[in-house]
């Protein structure tokens, strides 16, 4: 049966579509209110470690079948992920955008994790893999996406640091 997958497949792909139509509107409104792009070199990179692993996954995974457990896993990242976007409102996008002056939001998943989006997106690199039955693409996706964060949490705090928001 295809349908299962395909479905979580489509999910997935239009949630990111829609996320970097939002991250676009949000980083251009930042920008507006003199907001400015930290480390902007490692981005494509980023990008292309996401539609390869959504690509990869689309000529993998349809036809297989659907773990429920791992997908249980996935839809709890997904209610992070959306509370996330809450707490963070217009301030949310997919590039390091620091705002000078503007203290960092502190509610929400934030008060009990620094970066709680980077949570659910090596949640999400790991699990949903693993909710189709494939835990080697799982483990490959994780290790280059492991190497991109490493670069750019620590771009981030630096940014932070300096912009004076971070302590």
């Amino acid at each position: 049966m295809m349908w299962p997958s395909i479905a979580l497949l489509t999910f997935v792909t239009l949630q990111r579509l829609g996320e970097l139509v939002l991250a676009q509107r949000n980083t251009a409104a930042l920008r507006a209110r003199g907001a400015r792009e930290v480390a902007p070199e490692h981005y494509p990179m980023m990008v292309a470690l996401h539609a390869a692993w959504i690509i990869g996954l689309w000529l993998l995974a349809p036809g297989r079948p659907v773990e429920p457990f791992w997908l249980a896993i996935f839809m709890g990242l997904q209610a992070l992920r959306l509370w996330v976007l809450a707490t963070l409102k217009d301030r949310w996008t997919t590039r390091i955008v620091i705002l000078p002056g503007v203290p960092l939001v502190s509610s929400g998943p934030y008060r009990f994790l620094r970066h709680p989006n980077y949570v659910v997106v090596v949640g999400e690199i790991a699990i949903l893999p693993l909710t189709f039955g494939l835990p080697g693409y799982a483990t490959v996706f994780s290790l280059f996406n492991a190497a991109i964060l490493h670069v750019r949490v620590k771009a981030e705090n630096a940014a932070l640091k300096s912009a004076m928001i971070l302590k």
